[in-house]
């Protein structure tokens, strides 16, 4: 986030610097309220820049092992451009390489998902897939006792990309 204001400062100033080398090449035609416009300009483009881009590059960092299992895009009325073209600010990572089957019962699987949020941190859960039901279960619930089953609809991405890894 740091590196992200300093990259918005930076693109301020350069916006203004190129402004200012316009004016002084068109020779004082150019009114100098476009300089601060410019620097406005650079800073939201940068910005704009950095959401977008965001899911992109955090996605090709992930380590070997995860992959994206499904996303979600936003929109929001402070930022109108997202209405034409709506920007994922958050996504779930199946650590597919980690995925365990169960001992007991073949339709049974325990894998590690991981929330990814801009803004955010990343949490990790633990989850139990049945295959055979396409139901889906938290395991720690901290009692100990039976998890909790939910049904899922048929083409939940989770279910699917932990069935297809086991």
């Amino acid at each position: 986030m740091f590196l992200e204001l300093i990259a918005v400062i930076v693109a301020g100033i350069a916006g203004a610097g190129v402004m200012m080398l316009v004016a002084r090449i068109a020779g004082a035609r150019v009114p100098k309220w476009l300089i601060p416009v410019a620097a406005g300009a650079a800073m939201l483009g940068t910005t704009i820049s950095s959401e977008y881009s965001w899911f992109s590059r955090t996605a090709q960092a992930l380590p070997e092992g995860l992959t994206v299992v499904q996303t979600a895009e936003n929109t929001a009325f402070y930022r109108p451009w997202t209405y034409v073209v709506p920007y994922t600010d958050r996504f779930i990572a199946l650590d597919a390489g980690n995925v365990r089957a169960n001992s007991e019962d073949a339709a049974l699987f325990m894998a590690d998902i991981y929330f990814f949020r801009r803004w955010g941190t990343v949490q990790a859960v633990e989850l139990m897939v049945n295959c055979d039901t396409g139901q889906r279960a938290d395991p720690a619930l901290g009692d100990g006792g039976d998890p909790v089953w939910r049904s899922t609809p048929g083409d939940d991405p989770i279910v699917t990309g932990v069935c297809d890894r086991g």
